[in-house]
């Protein structure tokens, strides 16, 4: 519990550190408006300024194990060699699985917009793939990372250390004041990718797989497609108007969660015969 009040304390801290830093720029006027596009992700330096304050989350973990446990971040991570092929897998079962089956269901999704300037996108694209390697490398770190490794240890139950940061990683997207009714939904296609994550986590033995799953479902979900009206700064496509209608949302949330399945089912395959 000590460990996570210094990571959220030193994660709070960056916040506050990026806010002086932007009012020092912009001054008073227009400060509270940029805090709120940048919270919302609503262009492509406000999606990649949000993106950045994930540096707090590896700030945090690197103070946290540092100086309550006496060890770096490799204790977490696992070896290099082994995070960086496993994060290729699950980028790429996450891309040719997912996607796939993505394009796939193409005709049965609604009408999307395209960028107005994809130009734009393309400039932008590797500074936004970056900071999403940062957001989700941060989240990891956190949830399967520190929390998942901490409870195994303190309680080798794998019902509390698979479904605790599972369900603790799901209420860190829970926002009921933006999602409306589809808020439940989106707490339990969340906490499903988590329990993936922090299976395959224990599985493999290191986090380069669920990391690799991470990135590449934001990619899509964050540049490529839009459909939820938040951090669609540098989607390529977008639903009309900002965000799909909640009846038509749901089940495209529930075939987010079949095709998850199917993909933790490929890279389990995959871990079982290496």
């Amino acid at each position: 519990m000590l460990g996570l009040c210094l990571i959220g304390g030193v994660y709070f801290l960056w916040m506050v550190l990026t806010g002086v830093a932007i009012w020092l720029v912009q001054g008073l006027d227009g400060f509270e408006q940029s805090l709120q596009r940048i919270s919302t992700g609503a262009d492509p330096w406000s999606l990649i300024l949000l993106l950045s304050t994930f540096l707090g989350g590896w700030l945090g973990v690197w103070i946290a194990v540092h100086l309550l446990h006496r060890r770096g971040l490799r204790s977490l991570l696992g070896r290099a060699p082994k995070v960086l092929r496993d994060f290729t897998l699950g980028v790429g079962a996450m891309i040719l699985v997912g996607g796939g089956l993505t394009l796939a269901a193409a005709p049965l999704l609604p009408p999307l917009e395209m960028t107005p300037d994809p130009g734009r996108w393309l400039i932008f694209l590797p500074l936004a793939l970056l900071g999403i390697l940062i957001q989700t490398g941060a989240e990891e770190l956190v949830f399967r990372g520190y929390l998942q490794s901490q409870l195994a240890a303190r309680f080798g139950a794998p019902v509390v250390y698979l479904l605790v940061p599972s369900l603790l990683f799901g209420f860190a997207h829970f926002n009921a004041a933006t999602l409306g009714d589809t808020v439940w939904y989106v707490f339990a296609a969340t906490a499903l990718f988590g329990l993936i994550a922090s299976d395959l986590t224990q599985r493999s033995g290191a986090l380069g797989l669920a990391w690799g799953l991470h990135f590449a479902n934001n990619v899509i979900a964050i540049l490529i497609v839009s459909v939820m009206g938040g951090l669609g700064g540098l989607a390529l496509l977008r639903a009309p108007g900002g965000a799909l209608a909640e009846s038509v949302l749901r089940p495209i949330l529930l075939a987010d969660m079949v095709l998850m399945v199917i993909v933790w089912a490929v890279c389990r395959l995959w871990i079982r015969r290496r």
